[in-house]
């Protein structure tokens, strides 16, 4: 099926200052593979994975056209408008019930540079102002403090922990949980 066949496609309409965004395809591969096989990127992630497992597994399922409505990940190309140099990803999945669960990886160059809340502040409005979505959340690994303090700057507050949730680097790890409802969503000015 085209994306000319789906009757509710909704080209992503994404913007913020600094950073550019558009649906991942196929030519970012070589890029998708660098970032998820960079450690300092993956840590809080995912164990570290063959080429072969990241694309049937990662990649892959995320190429699709996405529609508002569907199954899968949409995930987004964050580029520097200055440099056009790719920044890493971002994106969201619709979990049912008016419910977007919301994630990001910055490769190791641009991490620092606030892209994180930048582009989580950018869905944020794509998804509230544009798709009517009730409620974003998001699961962060024990420990990513990094992405939790992104997460609360953009207004989310944490809802909790589920505890040994998640298999990683040999051992079960703690998840927090974050949520942002759409009547406490301020839009960044």
């Amino acid at each position: 099926m085209s994306t000319d066949d789906l009757p509710h496609v909704v080209p992503p309409q994404v913007t913020s200052p600094r950073l550019t965004y558009r649906p991942l395809c196929e030519e970012d591969w070589a890029f998708y593979l660098a970032v998820s096989q960079d450690r300092s990127v993956m840590k809080y992630i995912s164990d570290p994975r063959s080429a072969e497992e990241i694309r049937t597994h990662s990649f892959d399922v995320r190429l699709p056209a996405w529609y508002a409505g569907c199954k899968h990940w949409l995930c987004l190309v964050v580029g520097e408008k200055t440099s056009g140099l790719p920044a890493g990803f971002c994106g969201f999945i619709d979990r049912g019930e008016g419910i977007a669960e919301f994630g990001f990886i910055l490769a190791a160059h641009a991490q620092g540079k606030g892209y994180g809340r930048e582009s989580l502040q950018a869905i944020i409005a794509f998804c509230f102002e544009q798709l009517d979505y009730r409620k974003l959340t998001a699961t962060v690994t024990a420990g990513n403090t990094a992405s939790r303090r992104t997460l609360l700057a953009a207004g989310f507050i944490q809802e909790g922990t589920l505890r040994q949730n998640f298999f990683l680097d040999g051992q079960w790890q703690d998840d927090w949980i974050f949520g942002l409802l759409k009547q406490e969503y301020r839009p960044a000015r």
